[in-house]
């Protein structure tokens, strides 16, 4: 198992307990916060390292690093990611891994990044030529 995944099921599982705590009303007698008239902003998408971007690329190379390489099931051609646009690189991943993108082993993959890491494949990506 990818030292990823075990961080990536590790973080998921405090950001639910986190989740479950804050869901839970408080107890009687407490003071309670006013509701905000604003909503909050969303938080700005990580900015990517490249450095360390190169670190999780490892695995990328094994199909997308052959030239010519073809996928045996389902059968096709492995897209050149070397060199593509950070966002369309972004938005792959994050389609893979909300599962609008379909490819079992690219799904697979995708579920143990985080943002941040998906910001910082794109980053190192991006910037080969």
């Amino acid at each position: 198992m990818r030292p990823l995944t075990i961080a990536a099921l590790a973080s998921t599982l405090l950001l639910a307990i986190a989740g479950v705590q804050a869901q839970q009303p408080a107890p009687t007698g407490a003071p309670t916060a006013a509701p905000s008239a604003a909503p909050a902003a969303a938080p700005a998408a990580p900015k990517g390292d490249a450095a360390r971007g190169k670190e999780l690329a490892y695995t990328c190379k094994g199909c997308h690093g052959v030239g010519g390489y073809r996928n045996v099931y389902p059968h096709y051609h492995v897209p050149r990611i070397v060199g593509q646009s950070d966002a369309y690189l972004k938005a792959a991943l994050m389609g893979y891994r909300d599962g609008s993108r379909k490819h079992p082993t690219m799904q697979a993959q995708a579920q143990s990044f985080s943002e941040k890491d998906i910001a910082d494949l794109a980053a190192y990506l991006a910037s080969l030529k």
